[in-house]
């Protein structure tokens, strides 16, 4: 379906604001909503399903609204998650920032998945929310008491660098590994809140290796930066999740650090363990990034050469 707008009265500052820099806000509508939009001036053409279509048309009539000024990207995203209606499907969590909501909806999948799994994998490039959600749903179950902690950890995998050359004991080693972790708790939680957590035993964070021989129940477990498990790391850390718990998997596999011959574990399981009944996958895209717009670019740009070295090699092995 063809659905066609004219803006009128016309106004140039108006729809320069509302498409933003090089149409920079309708291509993330157009992502999000899987439709085309064009425009000419004041007259505007979207193509797609009908209810997506007038979707559409209804967002970009209420940015049109605010377009008296430059329209923040952030703006676009919250508007497209609000005009969806998501996050409003009963995933209000309880944490120290009262806006927290999925923006797209990949997002809210991610979301439902995690509420309805007892184990959820979160894949997709840097800046989509898969670690920073997980930890506010972790936060959120523990302040409902529906866990008793949170278990977050990561492999201490090098990027490039070696442990052994950094300076302090094995605490002091391991916490830049950990430092994103903290980050997200101090912003969801509040320091004092975290510091008390931590006293009570009610949250720990961990790098990988310490997980060994363990058994989770009644937890909130959360594996960041999967990628760079290898498949028995990551068969180690399934497998330690007990009664009452819930685990969230967490992995960008276009940045992994281990050696070029050995298999990613997160790549492993995601093809062993996609039909496996209570374990859902998640999928994210450089449309669903939500930092700089640049970001997203930046995601596209290494994928595409990502995709020529493939093809090339193809090439040559035949």
């Amino acid at each position: 379906m063809i659905v066609r707008h004219t803006f009128s009265p016309p106004n140039n500052t108006r729809l320069d604001h509302l498409c933003g820099p090089m149409d920079a806000h309708l291509r993330t509508i157009e992502d999000a909503l899987q439709i085309k939009i064009a425009h000419r001036h004041e007259q505007f053409k979207i193509d797609g399903p009908k209810a997506t279509a007038n979707q559409a048309l209804e967002l970009l009539q209420a940015l049109y609204e605010q377009a008296g000024r430059p329209i923040k990207p952030d703006t676009v995203q919250l508007m497209l998650a609000s005009d969806a209606d998501l996050g409003a499907d009963g995933h209000s969590l309880q944490t120290r920032r009262t806006d927290l909501r999925a923006r797209t909806p990949n997002q809210t999948t991610y979301l439902d998945n995690i509420a309805q799994h007892d184990i959820t994998f979160g894949i997709g490039p840097a800046g989509t929310g898969k670690t920073y959600l997980a930890v506010a749903c972790a936060v959120d179950a523990l302040e409902r008491s529906a866990v008793q902690r949170i278990v977050l950890t990561r492999p201490a995998v090098e990027a490039g660098e070696r442990l052994g050359f950094l300076p302090g004991d094995l605490n002091q080693k391991i916490d830049p590994y950990l430092r994103p972790l903290y980050d997200a708790l101090y912003e969801l939680m509040g320091p004092e809140k975290v510091q008390k957590a931590f006293e009570r035993n009610a949250l720990e964070v961990a790098p990988l290796a310490f997980m060994r021989g363990r058994t989770l129940n009644n937890a909130f477990v959360i594996l960041d930066e999967a990628q760079n498990t290898t498949p028995e790391q990551m068969k180690m850390f399934l497998t330690r999740i007990g009664f009452g718990a819930k685990a969230v998997v967490t992995g960008d596999v276009s940045q992994i650090d281990l050696p070029k011959t050995q298999l990613s574990g997160l790549i492993d399981a995601e093809q062993v363990l996609r039909r496996t009944k209570g374990i859902a996958i998640t999928r994210f895209t450089s449309a669903d990034v939500v930092r700089h717009p640049l970001v997203a670019r930046i995601v596209d740009a290494y994928d595409t050469r990502g995709k020529s070295d493939i093809a090339v090699r193809s090439r040559k092995a035949a």
